[in-house]
């Protein structure tokens, strides 16, 4: 539940800075936070529909496609006349991602259109809400976040929750004592939701649920991830890969993660498997 559009990605092969202007190649290939996690889900062989909002433009009729293609469950989109399709726009270089603008504001003006097929079926309705779980991303506005946080067509369900970057990750603080609900951030989100900076991902996890969130996984790119509860905290350090990319790392160790518990994985297994995916994404190959 969340942004589904096109992402454009110029990678260059040399390090990069403020003003750069080098030679590389620029793709443009399905996106968006809700977009990555099901394309990764489908990977994990599961079968995950889409809420989102896309235009009925040309791009948004091609996005469609290319999520029917995939395999994805495209028949509780919310189909806009007057809103074209969103789109994302990013810079990599050899020293990580340069700069990146998130063009959202279709999914944001559609606001709780999205959550219809929640609400007046087909998947579910507040006498009968939705049991499995649903991937939220922090696209969604401060607004319908706070909606969801205490709304009954949610209270069964198995919240999944990432911010879509840092500079949007306050707007998870809504859910932060959701009663069912699994942060995905990394060390910096982290920090901006604890107003503060973390060293190392376990510090990052245990403040998290020291602030009431029922449970987290705070990564810290090549160095540790860790899984929070309110009982104890497992850290783990992911295999060292070449990086070659990073735009949705972050999106794939979460579905990875998702799939692995939805497959009857314990909380260690899970956890080593979510890095093992988001480390093979971000060396270029594609996790299975």
């Amino acid at each position: 539940m969340g942004s589904v559009l096109w992402d454009v990605i110029g990678r260059a092969a040399s390090h990069m800075r403020v003003g750069s202007d080098v030679p590389g190649r620029i793709t443009r290939l399905p996106g968006g936070v809700a977009m990555n996690i099901a394309m990764t889900l489908r990977r994990f062989g599961m079968t995950p529909g889409l809420l989102t909002a896309i235009g009925r433009d040309p791009e948004g009729e091609e996005l469609i496609g290319e999520a029917t293609r995939m395999g994805l469950i495209c028949d509780h989109v919310y189909r806009s006349d007057d809103l074209p399709t969103d789109v994302y726009m990013a810079i990599e270089g050899a020293n990580g991602l340069i700069a990146a603008i998130a063009d959202a504001h279709s999914l944001e003006a559609a606001g709780d259109k999205i959550m219809r097929p929640m609400r007046d079926g087909p998947l579910g309705t507040a006498d009968a809400p939705y049991e499995g779980p649903v991937a939220l991303d922090g696209n969604l506005t401060v607004e319908l976040l706070q909606t969801i946080a205490t709304s009954p067509l949610f209270a069964k369900s198995d919240l999944r929750v990432a911010p879509a970057s840092p500079g949007k990750a306050e707007r998870l603080l809504a859910l932060l004592g959701h009663p069912s609900a699994t942060l995905y951030v990394n060390l910096e989100e982290a920090g901006l939701l604890c107003q503060t900076t973390f060293e190392t991902s376990q510090d990052g996890a245990a403040a998290l649920i020291a602030r009431g969130a029922h449970r987290v996984l705070v990564t810290d790119g090549g160095k540790s991830a860790s899984e929070a509860t309110g009982s104890d905290i497992i850290t783990q350090s992911p295999p060292a890969v070449l990086v070659t990319r990073v735009t949705g790392a972050g999106d794939t160790f979460m579905a990875a993660h998702i799939a692995s518990e939805t497959q009857g994985m314990d909380r260690a297994a899970a956890l080593a498997r979510a890095l093992e995916a988001a480390a093979t994404y971000v060396s270029g190959e594609t996790p299975l």
